[in-house]
């Protein structure tokens, strides 16, 4: 047994415990069934759609968020169509791909032990309903193996080994999870930080390492050289204007690892916390990599809520440590536990699925039930000869250009997130047509008169829900651009002074330069 640290050693290496190859083998075929099934009964949501448009309009970036999702989308596409269940299909198959790094990082520490790993993994609820596609999907993968290629790294390093392609490959790695998500970052951190503690003699690892990620840094920022910075002013300014201290996404924070980790995990890591503290300095490496980014989190949960889909990426690091820490008779328990936990979770979605979208007729948000289950039909209400469907919200405009088969532009300032019409849209090629703003709440007629010559209010109803459309008729390019882009360019492209930029297509269309006066 290889160990990443000579002065400890795993507590529990000596248990027996029974070969898991039968288990893993039924729970991932049969987790694998139950994600394709909900992968095509579960209407395409508005990030999912938004995420299909990057696909079809393929770059190497997107305004808020490197293009990784975009790519895994495109190439589905190209070989699946697409149906929604094919667009969600990365995702479909990610579980199986984080498995096998999980095996081959820790198979050489203890075989056993890493298909625990990958069993306990395997078994926890998310893993088996989230057949949702998003940027967090290709981070989650990209992470778990560059994870798994610094552990292999640092395996054979200690063993005396030439460890450099593996370092590389951790970076290459990184750099793959780092044009998926930004947060990619903490991973990152965590390296730094075993290093220091325990890797200092070692420290041209990290560098060689860092040196592989830097080819897909240098992508990101020339896409920014070429587009405003827009990535940079939304993650760093724009999502976080308004944002203040509070206690209470701080608890929420907490309460949604505890549900994430499980009950059954929670009880058993309290119970055996004297082996989970010596496999913790038996394996520094794997403790940074579960801790410290999960840290991370809950220090930004002081200033706002962290989303579920932001912790997958580091969340399996959690099950590694623990398979490597609970005695053999601890881990059946967790197995039979994470088994009844899995089967309250899958009756529950069960009975979701084969219930009637009208059954949920008192749900706060049933309009957007509608709107992503019935898009289809809520376009075939509006369309009409020569007329432009458009919509007043990213979301919303993604979902009925999915079911419209064709790009649906976003009319008026939209919102802070999504904005890849910006970037996309030339309105300028609208002028002088009649165009229809579909919204699923409440819209004024009036809020759009400034740039056509009259505008009504339509209404139309689907599915016991009132949805709303603006008809606007003869589109004024040059009036929407002082009402609108003027505005738009004030709040969400004053970026600072000091940044470089090359191009900005959003700029060139509203002034005519790289950068304009807000």
């Amino acid at each position: 047994m290889v160990n990443l640290s000579a002065s400890s050693s795993v507590p529990a290496a000596a248990d027996r415990l029974p070969d898991p190859t039968r288990w893993l083998w039924v729970v991932a075929l049969a987790s694998l069934g139950w994600r394709l099934w909900m992968a095509a009964a579960i209407p395409l949501t508005g990030d999912e759609a938004l995420f299909y448009w990057w696909s079809r309009f393929l770059d190497y970036g997107y305004y808020d968020h490197p293009p990784m999702v975009a790519w895994w989308m495109a190439a589905t596409r190209a070989v699946l169509g697409d149906a929604v269940w094919a667009v969600r299909m990365p995702a479909v198959l990610l579980p199986l791909g984080v498995g096998g790094a999980i095996w081959w990082a820790w198979s050489p520490v203890d075989r056993t032990r890493a298909a625990w790993a990958v069993l306990l993994y395997w078994l926890a609820p998310v893993n088996w309903l989230n057949s949702l596609i998003a940027t967090d999907s290709p981070l989650i993968l990209w992470a778990a193996w560059s994870a798994a290629a610094m552990v292999r790294a640092e395996q054979a390093a200690l063993a005396g080994q030439r460890a450099w392609r593996l370092y590389a490959l951790s970076g290459v790695f990184m750099g793959l999870a780092f044009l998926s998500k930004y947060f990619a970052v903490l991973l990152g951190v965590a390296y730094v930080v075993y290093f220091a503690l325990k890797a200092r003699q070692r420290w041209l690892g990290l560098v060689w390492m860092v040196l592989w990620s830097l080819p897909a840094v240098a992508v990101n920022v020339v896409w920014n050289l070429n587009h405003c910075w827009t990535n940079i002013m939304f993650n760093v300014f724009n999502r976080n204007e308004g944002a203040q201290a509070s206690w209470d996404t701080v608890v929420t924070y907490l309460v949604m690892m505890a549900y994430l980790i499980s009950p059954v995990l929670l009880w058993l890591g309290w119970r055996h916390r004297q082996a989970l503290r010596q496999t913790v300095r038996g394996h520094v490496l794997l403790a940074c990599m579960a801790v410290v980014p999960l840290l991370l989190f809950g220090v930004m949960s002081l200033k706002k809520e962290i989303g579920l889909h932001w912790v997958m990426g580091f969340y399996p690091f959690v099950f590694v440590l623990l398979a490597l820490a609970v005695p053999a008779a601890g881990l059946r328990s967790a197995q039979r536990g994470l088994t009844v936990w899995l089967a309250l979770h899958l009756l529950a979605s069960a009975g979701m699925a084969f219930s009637s979208l009208e059954q949920w007729h008192g749900l706060k948000y049933y309009h957007r039930l509608v709107e992503a289950a019935r898009a289809q039909d809520m376009v075939r209400q509006v369309e009409a000869p020569g007329v432009v469907l458009a919509s007043n919200g990213y979301s919303s405009a993604s979902i009925f250009g999915y079911a419209a088969g064709k790009h649906v532009p976003v009319l008026g300032p939209g919102s802070f997130h999504a904005r890849q019409d910006d970037l996309i849209v030339d309105y300028s090629a609208l002028e002088g047509r009649t165009i229809r703003v579909m919204a699923t709440r409440p819209i004024s007629a009036e809020s759009y008169q400034g740039f056509f010559d009259s505008t009504s209010l339509l209404t139309f109803q689907q599915s016991g829900v009132n949805f709303y459309v603006v008809e606007g008729v003869n589109f004024h390019y040059q009036a929407y651009r002082e009402q609108v882009m003027a505005e738009v360019n004030r709040r969400y492209y004053a970026f600072p002074s000091w940044l470089p930029v090359w191009h900005c297509s959003f700029c060139q269309a509203y002034c005519g330069a790289a950068r304009c006066t807000p």
